[in-house]
């Protein structure tokens, strides 16, 4: 394992490389998640892969200064520089790689391959964010009004607190549903870091039509994986984004909760990257 950093316009951007193998893949964890959380498939398949692991804005050890503003632009930018930075660049420039993302980094994923279609091998997408809009995260990173409000609740959470007790009693939240948002807005200091990723990370915003564009044109293979017990991020999502798409993309549904990156199913995993 090594771990690197990037100097990108005012910020250090944090990235691991694992593996030594011949195919690229660029990774992106979920929400709360640091980069080194996809080591163990270094361990599994570094002789095969090589895996570009990056910590995103407020996550792991980047250090972004550079407000609350990403974007593609720069998402592409911080990728191309650290292959381009890699020791073994005569071997993988100009190369196709893949794309690896769980939850939050599926959308990272989706986004830059919207803009780079040709130069990506495979997309694998695991329990990904990004094919269905969420209609709160809409309204508190896509509306002045609604970012507004949201700052304020981050600050002064206890009406929402006592709100979302209501729906879950209601049962119009469910539990699973109910426990991964308390856990984030119950203290102060896990507040103001989703403020401030969802706020800087508002951009990301993948245009599903343009990407099965993209597929089609360019047979690009994409492996969606899903855990049957998931009831954040559902496979229905992804059945409805595979019509049309069908003859490249497949879907599979694992025993397994939200977390779908984890060691426990790396067979499933690495089977997505090769085939």
């Amino acid at each position: 394992m090594e771990h690197k950093q990037l100097i990108y316009r005012n910020s250090a951007v944090s990235y691991y490389r694992f593996g030594s193998g011949p195919q690229i893949v660029v990774c992106f964890h979920g929400y709360g998640e640091e980069a080194n959380a996809i080591e163990f498939l270094g361990k599994h398949a570094g002789n095969q892969f090589t895996f570009f692991s990056i910590d995103l804005p407020f996550h792991g050890k980047t250090s972004w200064e550079d407000g609350f503003s990403f974007n593609s632009s720069d998402l592409l930018q911080i990728v191309e520089q650290i292959i381009e930075n890699d020791n073994r660049k005569s071997e993988i420039k100009n190369r196709k790689f893949s794309l690896l993302g769980f939850s939050l980094g599926g959308r990272m994923a989706l986004s830059l391959y919207q803009i780079i279609p040709e130069k990506i091998e495979k997309l694998v997408l695991l329990a990904p964010d990004g094919l269905k809009e969420n209609f709160w995260y809409w309204l508190a990173t896509q509306t002045w009004l609604g970012n507004k409000f949201f700052n304020l609740t981050m600050n002064k959470p206890g009406w929402f607190f006592g709100f979302l007790k209501l729906l879950n009693k209601l049962k119009l939240v469910n539990t699973s549903i109910f426990k991964f948002v308390t856990y984030y807005i119950g203290d102060a200091e896990v507040r103001k870091l989703l403020y401030a990723r969802w706020t800087t990370m508002r951009k990301i915003k993948p245009n599903l039509s343009v990407i099965k564009k993209n597929i089609l044109g360019n047979k690009t293979p994409v492996r969606l994986v899903y855990g049957k017990h998931d009831r954040i991020i559902l496979s229905s999502v992804g059945e409805k984004f595979r019509k049309g798409i069908e003859e490249h993309c497949t879907i599979s549904v694992i025993n397994a909760g939200h977390q779908v990156l984890h060691e426990k199913h790396v067979e499933e995993i690495i089977q997505a990257l090769y085939y």
